[in-house]
């Protein structure tokens, strides 16, 4: 299966990033995680299908209001593991 994993620049911590970014996955079916770096980015992996993960990026690119996205960097893997859930992770 197809992962996902994206770092996304900005302003995305304390604007409720992680909260919308899941509420956005179990809308779209996308399993995965979603946690804040050290450094001020969040950290992305996401499995779906094709249609889904596309409409998960647009709102990777767009964020919750409060949100400032720089920049989303992705990178895809082939992966053995599937993710059960959408996770918060810390």
């Amino acid at each position: 299966m197809k992962t996902y994993h994206y770092i996304v620049k900005g302003r995305v911590q304390g604007v409720s990033f992680r909260y919308y970014t899941q509420r956005a996955a179990y809308r779209l079916g996308v399993t995965g995680t979603v946690k804040n770096l050290y450094n001020g980015d969040v950290e992305v992996y996401a499995q779906g299908e094709q249609e889904a993960i596309k409409e998960f990026e647009a709102f990777l690119n767009k964020g919750p209001g409060a949100a400032r996205i720089q920049q989303v960097i992705r990178e895809e893997f082939e992966d053995n593991y599937e993710y059960p859930d959408f996770e918060i992770t810390f």
